[in-house]
């Protein structure tokens, strides 16, 4: 059994452009590995909005000297 819980078999159409394209831009080796690599991406992408939308955002007033005590206080 994989890593992560049972497998499922399934057979589906994907544009074969869109297939290469991203094993290329991956370097995934093989199809299942883009496949689940890509599955993996999409979870972890969406999960990253949904955090993101739950802390909504504040005004960080930073300016660039401002910035630098900060990196030097560590």
């Amino acid at each position: 059994m994989p890593k992560g819980g049972p497998s499922m078999r399934t057979t589906l159409e994907i544009d074969e452009r869109l297939m290469k394209q991203a094993q290329a831009l991956s370097k995934a080796k093989t199809k299942k590995e883009l496949i689940h690599r890509s599955l993996e991406a999409l979870i972890r992408q969406q999960r990253v909005k949904r955090l993101i939308g739950r802390l909504g955002c504040f005004p960080l007033q930073l300016t660039p000297k401002g910035l630098t005590r900060l990196r030097a206080d560590g």
